[in-house]
């Protein structure tokens, strides 16, 4: 009798055993599954930090794309405004010598006619009074 009691403890002492080791087997995978997860969420966020950082160097890049359009566009545009003031100087300047030499040839065409009707009224008189004196 006292055999089998002992052998009914060595038995439940086994079972708790088996139990126990059971037990541990699934702490042991749950700790394993905990850590897979852990570094599959490092590996993602490994992931999105290169991407965030790869997407922030392209995004300067664009930057300074735009950087560089954007002074291109303004030394055109400061190139065609001092190309059209040199354009409206120029045409000005034209303008101006134009109507000077007009002005100088309306000026020098009154000059001749005016001479021209006093040395012909000069003359006039001068052959009239040369007539009636004689």
């Amino acid at each position: 009798m006292f055999v089998l009691l002992l052998m009914f403890v060595l038995l439940l002492i086994l079972d708790f055993g088996i139990v126990l080791l059971v037990l541990g087997l699934v702490f042991y995978l749950v700790f394993v599954v905990v850590v897979a997860v852990v570094a599959v969420v490092i590996v993602v966020v490994a992931v999105v930090i290169v991407v965030v950082a790869v997407v922030d160097v392209l995004v300067v890049l664009v930057l300074v794309v735009l950087v560089v359009v954007v002074v291109a566009v303004a030394v055109v545009v400061v190139v065609a405004v001092v190309a059209v003031v040199v354009v409206v100087a120029v045409v000005v300047v034209v303008v101006v010598v134009v109507v000077v030499v007009a002005v100088v040839v309306v000026v020098a065409v009154v000059v001749v006619v005016v001479v021209s009707v006093v040395v012909v009224v000069v003359v006039s008189v001068v052959v009239v009074v040369v007539v009636v004196v004689r």
